[in-house]
């Protein structure tokens, strides 16, 4: 599990820290004094949980919450705060996981953790994580995958909805495309940049590649979306609504979802 404690308050940030050690002593722990810090390190890393002070100088800790949540929709925000005014709006605006009324206690800490609002697959570290629910991710070693061809990124996510199925290039161009043969040479080279991005990243095996398909290999990966098939409670858990958002063809299998 990796969390992000972030506090403008030396002595209060140190405190936190302490905390969350104390209740997750195996959990990767990175702090910041700064807000704009945190939401640089989210855009790289993968975070679990992150535990907020609202009141700070600069950006606040609300208006923090609403960029996380932008860029990780099933981040945990646990707000760390002395005022008890904002939960309504934590809950209902933010959807946050917790909320933790200074000083801080270890006890509290451990609490949330246990009962997080979106759970936290184990194992997920030195692994392929590849994220679903919300916006599509990829993540090799917690790390957020970056795709130089933005349309291969859009290639393995058509594969990870198809189900391990070999996909031809005449269905990849139809969803992908809208069926417009002139980008079949273009279909060719997602693919290359697809097969290098893998390879580079150390996760060749994720892709099953075949003359004329392609499709995806369901051993080499962790995936929200298959746990949610298998029926398990934190696949069922990790579903809010939203199913590969940046890609109109997702409305589909999100549909399936929402009426199952």
């Amino acid at each position: 599990m990796r969390i992000i404690a972030v506090d403008d308050e030396a002595l209060m940030l140190e405190r936190l820290c302490r905390c969350i050690r104390e209740a997750a002593p195996q959990a990767e722990l990175i702090s910041f004094n700064k807000a704009s810090d945190c939401l640089a390190c989210v855009k790289e890393q993968r975070v679990d949980v992150i535990f907020l002070d609202i009141h700070m100088r600069g950006m606040d800790g609300m208006e923090l919450a609403r960029q996380l949540k932008l860029l990780r929709p099933q981040i945990n925000i646990i707000f760390t705060t002395g005022y008890s005014e904002y939960l309504y709006d934590a809950i209902s605006q933010i959807r946050c996981s917790g909320y933790i009324l200074k000083p801080v206690t270890t006890e509290q800490v451990a609490r949330e953790l246990e009962n997080l609002r979106h759970p936290v697959l184990e194992n997920r570290q030195d692994s392929v994580y590849i994220q679903c629910f919300g916006n599509f991710e990829v993540f090799v070693e917690g790390k957020a995958l970056f795709f130089e061809v933005a349309k291969s990124k859009e290639l393995l996510a058509y594969l990870v909805d198809r189900n391990g199925a070999v996909c031809t290039n005449g269905e990849i161009v139809a969803a992908l495309w809208e069926d417009d043969a002139d980008h079949y040479s273009y279909l060719k080279k997602c693919k290359k940049a697809l097969l290098s991005t893998l390879a580079d990243a150390g996760c060749s095996e994720v892709i099953n590649s075949h003359w004329g398909g392609m499709g995806v290999n369901k051993e080499a990966f962790q995936c929200d979306y298959y746990e949610w098939l298998a029926g398990t409670a934190r696949g069922i858990n990790a579903y809010h609504g939203q199913y590969m958002a940046q890609y109109s063809w997702g409305e589909v299998t999100n549909a399936s979802l929402s009426m199952k």
